[in-house]
């Protein structure tokens, strides 16, 4: 005997089997329309990675995650160490220039039902981060299409 027992096929009080899992045909999506970082987006799906996710009615978020980075140049760096043997003092002089570095990420979510799926894309300047907003509300309102 089997443990949980097979019950026959006509009792009522039987737990039913759950349906086979058959994966859908997929239907064709169309060529790629944008592309986001790792997200390819269709007339009617996004590609991502861990699969596809249905393009109407998906969420679109865009976050962004900047930080400054100051350091000193390396032009900076050999001018004092050349320059050091000339004019000792005055070359310390350039170990105060100092050059900022904006960089950071932009994090795109996407996510339809319980599907979700976050890209993280490195950006250097705020051109790039202009251009995925725009790129993401072009996508939203294809979504809401």
């Amino acid at each position: 005997m089997t443990y949980p027992p097979i019950p026959p096929p006509d009792d009522p009080w039987a737990v039913p089997a759950p349906p086979p899992l058959t994966p859908a045909a997929p239907a064709n999506p169309g060529p790629v329309i944008v592309r986001i970082g790792d997200l390819g987006v269709t007339s009617t799906v996004v590609h991502t990675p861990a699969g596809d996710i249905p393009l109407a009615g998906s969420t679109w978020m865009v976050h962004d995650y900047w930080h400054h980075e100051t350091k000193i140049p390396t032009w900076a760096i050999l001018a004092t160490i050349f320059g050091f043997c000339v004019l000792t003092v005055f070359s310390l002089l350039f170990l105060l220039v100092k050059v900022t570095i904006p960089r950071g990420t932009v994090q795109i979510t996407v996510s339809n039902g319980v599907r979700q799926y976050v890209s993280r894309i490195p950006v250097t300047d705020q051109t790039q981060v202009t251009a995925l907003h725009q790129q993401v509300n072009y996508v939203r309102s294809l979504a809401a299409i």
